[in-house]
């Protein structure tokens, strides 16, 4: 069996590091220790000086396949996902046509089996009108629901209070909710049109605010006690919904939130120069709620980091602010932003590591991944936090072929990332990228 021995890591797990050893053989860790002997047939990665973490397992992304290959494709996207050391993720139902059947979630598993160099899942959208096809959901196969509670377009939408209180009440998986009030963002723009006629990108935060952030989540937060559920409220990202959310440790926890990278990055000041680039989905909104949002990392009201991932072309964010699509790409340099913030001191790798794989892996019930344990899967990152990564157009690999952090120079390099034991992405080594033939990834299980 193929056998990799990573020798004197910085090895970053549960709440430690810890200069060490790990041998890989075949899809799994064999061994965690110290002066690992390597055998004849078993290759030897020196890391001496860097950070080796379990892959980032990102809860959130728009791969756009099927309908919307024009944007990515599955394929494309989770090839600058591994290079961004994201070893696993699960993708959202808006599609053409949207994922809201068992039969075509089914359908996107067996392109992901094809094409997928993560490993993978996928959400079936809510509706309000699918709940038969909800209740089939397998708790040990499916991932969870992903229910729009505003912000959204199509059959996807759901606001309707019987619908909703349905879904609460009858899911057999975890509720993954956008939480943004249509009627709050309608009232807003009402307002908002008697001072001007034509609305710029430097309107959203205030379109989309707060208030309209807190009236969904506080009602999914009321549906979720109501009903004993398990709810995941995602990309929080206003100071005003964190009250909503417990301190404390993720064991145990029925409600959780999220953050995403974008928004513990970016905040409106950075509107005039990367207008319809950065607009998203909730809001991008103020230094204060960004500097919130990473202050509850560290109070563990904030359980998750991800990236909601969503890519557009270029000539479609080119246009007046109301018609441009909102989303941006991320998986890439998702975690490079984050020890970017360890290199500032607002965060800690040991953060890192607990926010994008062992939270992740423990909401989701997700099976032998999310550490770096021995028996677990090998999903592995090395991290050089002294090698630097400059983002240009050469090195771009989202289908889209742009970035928002075009020009920044990271603090950090994703040197190797492994996906169940191979090899999938070398930062010296671009052609292990291009060999979807033979991915090693596979579809996520869950214990519940």
């Amino acid at each position: 069996m193929p056998a990799t021995l990573i020798k004197n890591a910085y090895v970053v797990n549960e709440g430690t590091i810890t200069e060490t050893d790990v041998l890989i053989v075949d899809q799994r860790i064999e061994k965690v220790a110290s002066n690992i002997q390597p055998n004849s047939n078993c290759g030897v990665i020196e890391a001496k000086g860097c950070y080796l973490i379990p892959g980032m397992i990102d809860d959130q992304v728009h791969f756009r396949e099927p309908g919307l290959t024009h944007k990515g494709s599955i394929a494309t996207e989770s090839r600058a996902a591994v290079a961004g050391g994201i070893t696993s993720y699960m993708e959202m139902p808006n599609v053409t046509p949207a994922t809201t059947t068992i039969e075509a979630l089914e359908k996107k598993f067996d392109i992901a089996a094809q094409s997928s160099l993560a490993n993978y899942s996928f959400y079936l959208g809510a509706t309000e009108d699918n709940l038969e096809q909800i209740k089939q959901l397998d708790p040990t196969k499916h991932c969870g629901v992903k229910v729009f509670m505003g912000a959204s377009t199509g059959n996807l939408l759901v606001e309707e209070p019987q619908a909703l209180d349905a879904i609460f009440r009858d899911s057999p998986v975890l509720i993954v909710t956008h939480c943004e009030s249509g009627p709050v963002i309608a009232k807003n723009q009402e307002q908002l049109r008697k001072e001007k006629a034509v609305f710029t990108i430097e309107d959203h935060p205030i379109l989309r605010d707060d208030r309209a952030c807190y009236a969904s989540s506080s009602y999914a937060v009321e549906l979720a006690k109501k009903h004993n559920s398990q709810l995941h409220v995602l990309h929080i990202t206003t100071e005003k919904e964190l009250a909503l959310f417990d301190k404390g440790p993720i064991e145990g926890k029925r409600i959780t939130a999220e953050a995403c990278v974008h928004h513990l990055w970016f905040s409106n000041e950075d509107y005039p120069k990367l207008e319809n680039q950065i607009k998203c989905n909730p809001a991008i909104k103020f230094p204060s709620d960004r500097e919130a949002l990473l202050t509850a990392l560290s109070t563990n009201q904030i359980d998750i980091i991800a990236t909601d991932h969503a890519p557009h072309t270029w000539e479609e964010k080119q246009v007046p602010y109301e018609q441009a699509p909102a989303g941006l790409p991320l998986v890439q340099h998702a975690l490079l932003t984050l020890f970017d913030h360890v290199h500032a001191g607002t965060m800690t790798v040991e953060q890192v590591v607990e926010k994008t794989a062992h939270n992740p892996s423990i909401r989701y019930a997700i099976q032998e991944r999310g550490y770096i344990r021995e028996g677990y899967f090998a999903d592995l990152v090395l991290v050089d936090p002294k090698a630097s990564t400059l983002v240009d157009e050469e090195n771009n690999l989202y289908q889209c072929a742009w970035s928002p952090f075009t020009g920044h120079e990271f603090s950090s390099q994703i040197k190797h990332t492994w996906v169940n034991g191979t090899k999938v992405y070398s930062n010296a080594d671009s052609s292990l990228l291009l060999d979807t033939n033979h991915s090693p990834a596979m579809r996520l299980s869950f214990k519940r």
